[in-house]
C-alpha cells in the first residue's frame, strides 16, 4: 500500500481535552481530512479509556493516518501503538510529559497515573515514523527525560527551545512551527513502504 499525498489527520488531545484556543484545535481548522478523538467525561483518567477511544477513531477510517498528539496523548499514542490495530504513516508528537516523576501542583498524582495505568512508559521503538517535538522549559518534563523517550522510540527530536509545555498558558495558542513539522513529516512518510508497519 501506497501513503497518498492527503492522509487523515487524527488529532490526539492530552488529558484536559478540547480547548478552543489550543494550538491543535486551531490546526484541526486548517486541514482538509481531519479527526479529533472525542472528549470523554470530565475527570476521566483511565489510560485503557483513552486508548480505546483513540482506536475506535482509528478504526473507523480508511486509508492512511498521521496522529499529531499533545501531552499525555503522545502517551497514549505509544500505550496504543505496543497493541497497533492498523498502519500507521506517522506521527508529530509535541511535549510529551514524564509520568514517571511527579508533576506539578494541579495535575494527577504518581499514585494517581499508577493506579490508572499509564505508567511505566513503553520504551519500544514505534512502528512507524514520528518525530518528538521537545521543550527546553516544560514544567512536565526534562529536555533530558524527553530525549530518552525518543531515543527509544526511535523518533527524530526537535528542539522546541523556550516554549513552555506547548499550551494556552504558556502562549501557544496558534503554532505555526507545529503546521511546518507536520506537513514536512507528511512529505518524508509518504514513501512506497509508510504506513505498511503494523507492531506484532
Amino acid at each position: 500500500m501506497s501513503a497518498s499525498p492527503n492522509p487523515t489527520v487524527v488529532i490526539v488531545p492530552g488529558l484536559r481535552d478540547h480547548v478552543d484556543d489550543h494550538w491543535q484545535t486551531l490546526l484541526a481548522t486548517t486541514l482538509e481530512k481531519v479527526r479529533i478523538v472525542p472528549a470523554l467525561e470530565p475527570g476521566t483518567l483511565d489510560r485503557a479509556t483513552r486508548v480505546a477511544a483513540l482506536d475506535a477513531v482509528l478504526t473507523d477510517i480508511t486509508g492512511p493516518v498521521v496522529l499529531v498528539a499533545h501531552s499525555a496523548g503522545v502517551m497514549i499514542t505509544v500505550h496504543w501503538a505496543c497493541h497497533a490495530t492498523r498502519p500507521i504513516q506517522a506521527a508529530l508528537l509535541a511535549t510529551p510529559p514524564d509520568f514517571e516523576t511527579p508533576l506539578p501542583p494541579g495535575y494527577p498524582t504518581l499514585v494517581d497515573l499508577n493506579t490508572h495505568g499509564w505508567n511505566p512508559i513503553p520504551r519500544r521503538r514505534l512502528p512507524f515514523p514520528s518525530v518528538v517535538a521537545a521543550s527546553a522549559t516544560d514544567p512536565l518534563a526534562s529536555m533530558r527525560r524527553v530525549s530518552g523517550m525518543a531515543e527509544t522510540w526511535g523518533s527524530r527530536l526537535v528542539d522546541l527551545g523556550d516554549v513552555g509545555h506547548l499550551n494556552p498558558a504558556s502562549g501557544h495558542g496558534p503554532w505555526p512551527h507545529g503546521r511546518h513539522l507536520l506537513d514536512d513529516l507528511i512529505a518524508t512518510s509518504a514513501g512506497p513502504a509508510s504506513g505498511d508497519r503494523v507492531q506484532v
